[in-house]
């Protein structure tokens, strides 16, 4: 009474059931979310908040953690101001990511399985092999630098939204719900 509280709404969204929960807890610390999905099984995506990597452990194991390719896409956009030579050539190589995304809007499950492994896969291939070979030409703590290495930090969780047609490319839904 009488002082501010800080508290924290982590937010869990089901695409297929279009339900958002809200839940409440006095601290961003990874025993929130592990606390709340302690039986969930799934796929979950996420930021790259590290408190997440937490929950695909030996203790949770069928949780599949899929990362969010609008908040990669974020850091290259804050980074076209200093570098948007670079920036611009990784925002097209995700932009491609997009309108593949775009394509595959009313296909099956497995059709948009098969169009993301024949045309999002090798896209993202080239834009891997530039990130690896360009982290080594910038400042790590540059704009740049640190859009590269969250993207390469998180590239397996980053691509994971091919190998299944039911997964988003990223979580803007949830955002959306915010």
């Amino acid at each position: 009474k009488g002082t501010t509280h800080t508290g924290y709404h982590w937010v869990y969204y089901a695409p297929k059931a279009k339900m958002a929960v809200f839940d409440y807890q006095p601290s961003r610390s990874a025993a929130g979310p592990k606390d709340f999905l302690k039986d969930f099984q799934g796929a979950l995506q996420t930021d790259g908040y590290q408190a997440y990597n937490q929950l695909q452990t030996h203790h949770q194991p069928n949780i599949t953690l899929l990362a969010c390719m609008a908040h990669a896409r974020r850091y290259f956009e804050k980074a076209l101001e200093h570098d948007p030579p670079r920036a611009q050539k990784a925002m097209e190589w995700i932009q491609q990511l997009y309108a593949i995304e775009r394509e595959a809007e009313d296909l099956t499950n497995q059709q948009r399985y098969e169009l993301r492994q024949q045309r999002a896969l090798p896209v993202l291939q080239q834009w891997e092999e530039w990130m690896k070979q360009e982290q080594h030409q910038v400042l790590p703590k540059s704009t740049m630098g640190k859009a590269i290495g969250y993207s390469l930090n998180l590239w397996p969780r980053l691509v994971r939204y091919t190998q299944n047609g039911e997964w988003d490319i990223d979580n803007n839904a949830v955002e959306n719900k915010i």
